[in-house]
């Protein structure tokens, strides 16, 4: 049952970072932590973890370089959010309801969430980097 759940977890995590790839949103380190829960069933895909954790891991410094990057992101997550709010009120919009609403809100909780935790690990980084030299 256990490895049912890994599998249908990493699928899902995988096949969103996939769509986020192309939509708003964080998709490279989406599809990192579905190709890391996938192998830990699955170790042939060891191998594709390590280059996509480097290109994540750059999307994720590149995404919170500026602060003008940094206000952009946050402006499309709150911007998801209020969308999502709109979608579950606002009747006569395409694909109206909570359904579509939901998912926008949670897309741009993930994205705030993400960026949250790539400048703190960008900073730790950073400071790392400063106590070396």
């Amino acid at each position: 049952m256990k490895r049912v759940g890994v599998v249908v977890l990493g699928t899902v995590l995988l096949l969103v970072g996939i769509a986020l790839l192309v939509l708003p949103g964080p998709g490279l380190l989406l599809v990192l932590a579905g190709l890391v829960t996938l192998a830990s069933e699955f170790p042939k895909l060891e191998r594709y973890v390590d280059p996509v954790r480097d290109r994540a891991m750059k999307a994720a410094e590149d995404s919170v370089s500026t602060p003008l990057r940094i206000a952009f992101s946050v402006a499309a997550g709150l911007g998801l959010i209020a969308a999502g709010v709109v979608w579950g009120v606002v009747e006569w919009v395409p694909l109206a309801g909570w359904s579509t609403g939901t998912s926008l809100i949670l897309s741009g909780l993930v994205l705030l969430g993400l960026l949250g935790w790539s400048y703190r690990k960008v900073r730790a980084r950073r400071g790392t980097a400063r106590s070396r030299g």
